[in-house]
């Protein structure tokens, strides 16, 4: 199965990068491109695990809904969501937090597999892979971003 691995130095506390990568309002605002919105399940605030939530957004110019699950937590070091009902095959999205000096690696792992077999594994090598790691990237950068403005006026 396809795997996207992102790795980014966060010159924030562990806790706080962890706690902005399960916000839903976060999750919301760093993907406003694609006008994501949870509607279902966990809305607002923190998810916590056990907890889902169904997010509806445009890709490729259709409306979708994906459901997640929190399948594991270790506060703060990681969660993993799970893909319960949406677009993919199936998916296993790990975020994990490792205190580094005065900061935070802050590694994401997707791993995940399109749907419709031969044709999902084209459009996987022709633009799903690259879609998917430049969407995950944008998320993760503005997540590194609120934490290290917020960490500065702290």
């Amino acid at each position: 199965m396809p795997t996207i691995i992102i790795e980014l130095e966060i010159q924030a506390p562990v806790e706080l990068c962890f706690d902005l990568a399960r916000s839903i309002d976060i999750h919301a605002q760093s993907t406003s491109q694609t006008k994501e919105r949870a509607v279902g399940g966990v809305t607002q605030g923190f998810i916590e695990l056990g907890q889902s939530v169904t997010w509806e957004a445009v890709h490729f110019g259709i409306r979708q809904r994906l459901t997640a699950k929190i399948t594991e937590m270790e506060y703060p070091h990681r969660f993993v969501d799970e893909q319960v009902q949406g677009a993919f095959k199936g998916f296993w999205h790990s975020h994990s937090f490792i205190p580094v000096g005065d900061g935070t690696r802050m590694i994401d792992t997707f791993i995940y597999e399109a749907p419709l077999g031969v044709l999902g594994r084209i459009a996987d090598v022709l633009f799903l892979r690259r879609y998917m790691h430049n969407f995950l990237l944008t998320r993760n950068l503005y997540i590194k971003q609120a934490a290290e403005k917020f960490f500065a006026i702290e």
